[in-house]
Parts: C-alpha cells; structure tokens; sequence
C-alpha cells in the first residue's frame, strides 16, 4: 500500500489551479489563498466527495490558510471547526519524528549511539547495533506487531515494547528497509521514555505543543475529558473490498485487527493510548508544528537551522523490500511533495495518512501545510494532492 510508503500520483491531479497572485501585497495574496482554499473545500464537501475537511497553511511562520468545511459528526451534524482533532494515522509519524529530533537538538538523543545504551533489553536476538538513525529511516529489520495483536494489546505500552524487545530483527540493521507501519511509533517512544523518564505524549505536550498553543489539537493519545471534541471517522461505500485489499497487503506487518479504518480509529481505546505511529490532530496543530520546524512561530523555534538542514534532507533511498515502492527518507519524514517525486520536489519533506491526511514542509518556500479529514479511504489522496498543489504554487518562492 504505496500511500504510507512513499509520494503517490493519483489518476487525477489536475485539481484546482492557483491564480496568479501579486507578491507585492502579502495581505491581499494570504486573503486570496484562504478564499480559493475554502472554495475549494466547500467544493469537495457539497460534491459529496468529502465529508469534513481541515486545511492550514503557515508562510514564513504566519497562519496564511486556517479553512474548514462540513461536519466533524454525521450522526450529530457537528461541524468542523478549526481546533477539531482528526485521527490521522501515519501523518502522526511526523510529530513522533519531531520528538526525536527535537530531543537530539538538544543533546538527550543521539543518532548514531546504539539504542541499547537506553534500552538494554533491545539488543536481543542481535540487535545491539541498531540506532535511532535506523528507526527514524524504517531499516531497524523490526517492522512488524506480533501477528496474534488486538486492539486490546496494541493498546498496552509494556506488552507492545517487550515484544519489540524480543523480536528477531528481519535483517541487520541499516542494511535493507520497510516501512514500519504501527512499529515505528512504539519504537521511536520507547527510545524518548527511556532517556527522558516520560511518555512520548508528555514530551510532544511539554516541548512542542504546549509552547507552540496547539497542546489541546496534537495528540498522540488523547485525554478521555477531549474525545468529544474528536471528528467520527467515516468509509465510502464499497470500503470492505478496500480494506480486505489493504489489510492483506499489510498482514505481515499488522495483523487486520490493528490495520486503520474507521471503526479502529473512532475506538475509545485507541484514541486514548500512545500509538505514536499515528496522531489525532487538526490541520492547525500539524501544520504549526512543522511551521516552528522551518523557523521561529510565535516565538518558538523547535531546532537549530543547522539541525533543520540535517533532518529535512535525504538520509536513506531505497526500495521498501515488502511494499515494492521506493523511498526517500529524511530523519523520520519522507522527502517529496504528495502526488510528486522526490526529484520533482527535493525540498519538501513530511508524513501522509493512510485515509487521505497528510502534513508536510518546504524549506524552500518556507510553506508548512496539512489537511485532515474524516471520509477514511487508504486508496484515494486527491484532495490532500490538489490543494496542497494549489497552495505551493500559489506561495512558491
């Protein structure tokens, strides 16, 4: 399933097309851009295509774009509103990246020291050798759940981390790489516990999301208080055939009861634990975070510029050994813009969703954009591809 594994190219990318919009007045361009933005939403959303949807934008560290369009609840008709959490699966995988970088700037983590030095019981099986370095670029050879996990069991921090302790790696580390579909987060946050004391949640509220006003819309488990506030998640006709197809595709990873889909993410137990290979966030909250990593965002700056040239560029290209797609990874994000290359768009890098969210940024325009939604089809990306298209061309350079 390609959408989680790299940059896609959907059968229709024309999409909405961006005019031409005068540099010489930002406040008329910014007001232009949140207009064709809503436009284009509205669209989506009274077409029928779209149920609800959250798109923002930030430029150069200003909110440019902040639109929303039709309802977080079909049942209760609730809107959507800017600060709704969507659960957005794999797009999550940038904020648990993000932890890890944050915590390297600052001299807690280390890339390249071996992640025995704060998990001793990792190294079984010969695994000794493996490093954040290959966590972050999915060839730490541990990319699949035990094949008897529930929802109950993926739920359990300790059960889930002993596990991945225990497992055999299915190489040497850094020597091939697959996409570590729901492994990835347990690994990355088990990584943070150990050098921090703290959960991988209470280091993104503490360092990032509290200071950047955004605490209360990026969760990787959220509070219990909040699930109200959370969109319900809903499949377009004909979903069952889909998700058999995914599911099968994915089964060697993660066996079908712990794959997304909708009754999986509107799931009490799961929107409250750490599943950090996913995230519940707003558009707002994603697109904030990347914004703080590109430069300074209401005072907050997450890395050093220099430590952002490190983890926005290509650390790992190689074939997925299991999905048969290739992949340009930078410390945690993929590099490449939705919908196109990495050679096309070397600047950007981020984390899309299975279900049609994504988050990504560009350190050539200084543009950070994210949308969210609730219709959840793993095999269709094309408003994330469009309007994300619309907006880098409308604010390139």
């Amino acid at each position: 399933m390609s959408k989680d594994a790299g940059p896609l190219r959907p059968e229709d990318d024309s999409g909405p097309q961006a005019p031409e919009l005068t540099e010489s007045d930002p406040a008329d361009m910014s007001s232009n851009l949140q207009q064709l933005v809503q436009d284009s939403i509205d669209e989506l959303v009274g077409s029928g295509a779209e149920t609800g949807v959250q798109v923002a934008v930030y430029h150069h560290g200003d909110l440019v774009v902040d639109a929303v369009a039709g309802v977080a609840d079909q049942e209760t008709g609730r809107p959507v509103a800017s600060d709704t959490p969507f659960y957005s699966a794999s797009t999550g995988k940038g904020a648990s990246a993000t932890v890890a970088n944050v915590l390297v700037d600052r001299g807690v983590l280390s890339y390249d020291a071996p992640i025995v030095e704060v998990w001793p019981e990792f190294g079984a099986h010969g695994k000794e050798k493996t490093t954040l370095r290959h966590v972050l670029t999915h060839s730490a050879g541990v990319p699949a759940l035990p094949s008897t996990t529930t929802v109950e069991s993926i739920t359990d921090w300790t059960q889930m981390t002993e596990a991945l302790a225990g497992a055999e790696p299915w190489w040497e580390p850094g020597t091939k790489m697959v996409y570590h579909a729901q492994t990835f987060g347990f690994l990355v946050g088990e990584i943070v516990r150990r050098a921090t004391g703290k959960t991988i949640s209470q280091v993104l509220r503490e360092e990032i999301t509290e200071p950047l006003g955004v605490a209360d819309e990026l969760y990787f488990g959220v509070p219990a208080a909040e699930l109200p506030r959370v969109a319900k998640l809903t499949e377009p006709g004909g979903f069952d055939e889909t998700f058999a197809m995914v599911a099968d595709m994915f089964a060697k990873l993660a066996p079908p009861a712990v794959s997304p889909n909708a009754a999986y993410a509107n799931s009490p137990e799961v929107l409250t634990a750490d599943i950090p290979s996913g995230a519940t966030t707003s558009a707002r909250g994603i697109a904030k975070m990347y914004a703080a990593l590109l430069g300074e965002v209401d005072g907050v700056r997450l890395v050093r510029a220099e430590r952002l040239a490190e983890i926005s560029s290509p650390v790992l290209v190689a074939q997925d050994d299991l999905l048969g797609s290739p992949a340009t990874w930078a410390m945690g994000y993929l590099i490449g813009r939705l919908g196109l290359t990495p050679e096309e768009t070397p600047y950007t890098f981020g984390m899309m969703g299975m279900g049609g969210s994504v988050g990504w940024a560009d350190t050539s325009s200084g543009v950070a954009f994210a949308l969210t939604k609730n219709l959840f089809d793993p095999t269709q990306s094309n408003a994330a591809v469009q309007i994300g298209n619309l907006v880098a061309k409308s604010l390139a350079g």
